[in-house]
């Protein structure tokens, strides 16, 4: 109930699709009813909204904390066991009707598992995706396995989990399949702006990670000045931060992570493991 449930309040929620019905509604407000003060103020609301949120540096200055939460990974030469990937860089509607990997604008994350897999040959590496559509389409993991060889990791190498349809079960899944101990220290790979709530699910399900963020979409905070050429692209950052926030705040709520908002563990409040693999 969850998955359908957050697909209809994100699609509700999102800044440009909430702006373009207010607009909408106010435009036919003020030509069809008497509710011309209403109709204008919605009108104007909707308008302005989208000029701000697509030309502003306000979509950079939402990014930007969920970016900087967690610093990128400096390899100390502590052992590692293994790496999870994260699906959601693979457009997999499109990769199955081409019969080719087709990326989206999360594509790090396959060039990453490529990068790694090669700069860690000796490492478990689990890549963890399944469908995001409700029509539960072919798995991005599906997927991958069987078109690995175009990003360079040979098959044998992967462990695919294909049954998740978000993060928390991204981590729960993974949790079970690849039954870390206690000790052991694992890659977690993601979008930089996703790997917040990303940390929060897996330190829920118990499994301790260590975050890898790719896929940046700002230069941090010194975006602050930043104004967009193209109001599309302002607006495109600005639903994925709304996206990802509100994200944070459910995921809270429904008790899927412990943390409103997850931080590095030595800056974290309350960092003991939860979940399967802490009872093991």
């Amino acid at each position: 109930m969850f998955f359908p449930l957050s697909k209809v309040i994100f699609f509700a929620l999102t800044p440009s699709n909430f702006l373009i019905i207010a607009g909408l509604a106010g435009v036919l407000l003020l030509a069809a009813t008497r509710w011309r003060r209403t109709g204008a103020g919605l009108a104007g609301f909707g308008l302005g909204g989208l000029l701000i949120g697509g030309l502003s540096p306000l979509p950079y200055l939402v990014l930007a904390p969920l970016e900087e939460r967690f610093p990128a990974f400096v390899d100390d030469g502590t052992p590692l066991a293994g790496i999870v990937v994260l699906g959601g860089g693979i457009d997999s509607g499109l990769s199955e009707a081409r019969r080719q990997i087709v990326t989206n604008d999360a594509g790090e994350r396959p060039i990453y598992l490529a990068d790694l897999a090669r700069r860690y040959p000796n490492l478990r590496l689990v890549f963890s995706g399944g469908s995001g559509s409700l029509s539960q389409g072919l798995s991005e993991a599906e997927l991958v396995g069987r078109m690995s060889e175009v990003i360079g990791v040979p098959r044998t190498r992967l462990i695919l989990e294909h049954r998740s349809r978000n993060t928390r079960e991204n981590a729960l899944l993974t949790a079970d399949l690849v039954k870390p101990k206690p000790s052991e220290r694992w890659l977690l790979v993601t979008s930089a702006w996703h790997m917040p709530r990303s940390v929060g699910c897996f330190r829920k399900a118990g499994f301790s990670v260590v975050a890898h963020p790719v896929d940046y979409r700002t230069r941090g905070f010194a975006d602050a000045l930043r104004f967009s050429s193209y109001a599309s692209d302002g607006l495109l950052q600005l639903d994925l931060a709304v996206k990802e926030w509100v994200g944070l705040l459910a995921y809270r709520l429904a008790g899927y992570t412990a943390e409103g908002f997850p931080a590095p563990a030595d800056a974290s409040s309350s960092e003991p493991a939860s979940g399967p693999a802490a009872s093991r």
